[in-house]
């Protein structure tokens, strides 16, 4: 599926937010949620049917406020979190599907618990990325919270950062160590040490839009920085990126590294566009690359495809962990779009 070849699917309100559900080992399966100020909102539960044909709604469940942040559990495919706006005031918390999904009147979502320490805007809610744990992240814009989340009992408990931060905007969870996280904010990416909840090193770097960690290589770090378009890091060497890509003709928005093929890339932005990039960070990665990309992406331009037929504002992106070659993308207007990249993976 190449261009506007995707399956589509039309959410009934605008959208910001999409998760893979990494938890569902059966189905490739997505949900994502609404942002409606006037009306009520709702959680998608969609699964890409067996012959791979067309997107089934699984479960539709109403949601009290506007949905601005989504993340689906990594270990319990009934559970995930939303940051949401009251129109005053933000707020996030953990939700339960109920067991009998998929009937025509769905039930009620129950709350799980409520990330209630925050003061100020809340921006995401981040699920801790290896293994069975009961840890998560959430980040408004002055502090990190880590969050000890008991679903038996309903309740979340609450570690805060040290200090005031100021302008955080999001993060990302590194996948290679549950010790560390990496932060966003105006004019530069922090690094924090969870054990601690102090900061051990800073990227200096204005306006970056989103981060998300290479899951397949240590200390890889991807970021969508506005006009400046997609850098990758190496952190051992954080002065300058290892590879800079042009980006979008208008802010880049989100970025997201491929679950299992190394320098397979997404990115959205503001210009009603989503790239996919193959952009290995090594001399060794080029040597590789052959065995994973056909022999377009041999090419100096690391672009290996633009999928541009969308109407609005991309901000959601994700990877299906079950099917890595397969991608969900979500446009402001409320368009699901599921797409395979198997034409540019090697048919060996």
């Amino acid at each position: 599926m190449q261009g506007s070849s995707g399956i589509g699917y039309g959410l009934k309100y605008q959208g910001r937010c999409i998760s893979d559900v990494r938890a569902d080992t059966d189905h490739t399966s997505f949900i994502t949620g609404t942002l409606s100020l006037r009306e009520e909102n709702e959680v998608h539960l969609i699964r890409l049917s067996s012959s791979g044909t067309e997107l089934i709604c699984e479960g539709l469940f109403s949601h009290p406020n506007e949905i601005w942040d989504l993340a689906s559990c990594p270990f319990d495919q009934r559970i995930f979190s939303t940051v949401f706006s009251t129109g005053e005031s933000y707020g996030a918390a953990i939700w339960q599907i109920p067991e009998l999904y998929g009937q025509l009147n769905s039930p009620q979502l129950e709350r799980v618990a409520s990330l209630d320490a925050h003061v100020g805007k809340i921006n995401c809610v981040l699920w801790c990325p290896s293994g069975r744990h009961d840890k998560l992240i959430s980040i408004d814009d002055e502090n990190i919270f880590l969050w000890t989340l008991d679903c038996s009992k309903k309740a979340a408990q609450s570690k805060q950062s040290s200090g005031l931060l100021h302008y955080l905007s999001g993060g990302a969870w590194d996948p290679h160590d549950i010790n560390a996280v990496a932060t966003t904010c105006e004019s530069s990416v922090q690094f924090w040490d969870l054990r601690t909840m102090k900061k051990t090193n800073t990227i200096e770097r204005a306006h970056i839009r989103n981060a998300n960690y290479d899951m397949k290589k240590n200390h890889i770090l991807v970021t969508a920085e506005d006009e400046s378009g997609i850098h990758i890091w190496d952190l051992r060497k954080p002065k300058s990126p290892v590879r800079e890509l042009p980006g979008h003709t208008h802010w880049t928005w989100a970025v997201t590294c491929n679950p299992e093929y190394d320098g397979l890339i997404l990115s959205a932005g503001t210009d009603s566009t989503v790239n996919l990039w193959m952009a290995p960070t090594s001399a060794e990665d080029e040597a590789t690359s052959e065995s994973i990309a056909e022999s377009a992406t041999q090419q100096a331009d690391p672009l290996l495809n633009s999928y541009s037929d969308y109407e609005d504002s991309v901000y959601g992106l994700a990877w299906s962990n079950r099917e890595p070659w397969i991608f969900a993308s979500l446009s402001y207007d409320g368009r699901v779009v599921v797409e395979s990249v198997k034409p540019f993976l090697s048919r060996k």
